[in-house]
């Protein structure tokens, strides 16, 4: 099963710098760049159907009706840790975005999501969610996140991930339908662990050196 609202981003840069990240031998610092460089294309997609609306500015020669965006302040939410991974690059393409972070952690017996921390800024109605997790591998903490967004009263919300297992996309498609997903890639399968394979590993552990 898949997911109604994803868009799979198959750009040539964005996949080979995701098969770099892939290698078990590309260092943390290398890992942390190359994650960065794919928020940036991703959340362009993320970002595609926000709204413009005329303004009329004055270039160097003349005059004229630009499109400028005509909305509220998108909002982007880390899920931490890994989130923060792909925050900045997210902030670079939307330097103006409010930000907020829901900490959630998987309890490796059950493969549930823990809530530990929720902070996210006020007014969520009317603007673009941008939630980023580099891994949609079982799905429930996504799912728990997407929950906590729209208890908050987020209606237009878009989940950046680097990765999606099928398992991670079955779950999101029932729990909600409605959420778009970007991601570079849907792998095959998720293994015994609750690992997405062929993957790259624990990404929160390789974008902090703490593997």
């Amino acid at each position: 099963m898949t997911h109604p609202k994803l868009t799979l981003v198959d750009h040539p840069l964005v996949q080979h710098k995701l098969s770099l990240m892939r290698d078990g031998a590309t260092s943390s610092p290398d890992f942390r760049r190359l994650l960065r460089e794919i928020s940036l294309l991703l959340t362009y997609e993320a970002a595609r159907d926000l709204p413009l609306a005329k303004r009329r500015i004055t270039t160097p020669l003349t005059q004229m009706d630009a499109p400028m965006l005509a909305c509220a302040d998108p909002v982007v939410v880390s899920i931490l840790r890994a989130g923060n991974g792909l925050l900045d690059g997210v902030l670079d393409v939307i330097p103006t975005a409010k930000v907020g972070f829901v900490g959630l952690y998987r309890d490796e017996a059950t493969l549930k999501p823990v809530q530990y921390y929720c902070k996210l800024p006020p007014e969520l109605a009317g603007r673009l969610v941008i939630a980023v997790d580099p891994m949609l591998a079982t799905g429930n903490s996504s799912a728990a996140a997407v929950d906590l967004l729209k208890q908050a009263g987020a209606t237009d919300i878009c989940l950046i991930c680097l990765l999606a297992a099928p398992e991670g996309l079955a779950c999101m498609a029932k729990a909600h339908p409605d959420v778009r997903i970007v991601t570079a890639s849907v792998d095959e399968c998720l293994n015994e662990r609750g690992y997405i394979v062929p993957g790259l590993g624990d990404a929160g552990d390789r974008i902090f050196g703490t593997v």
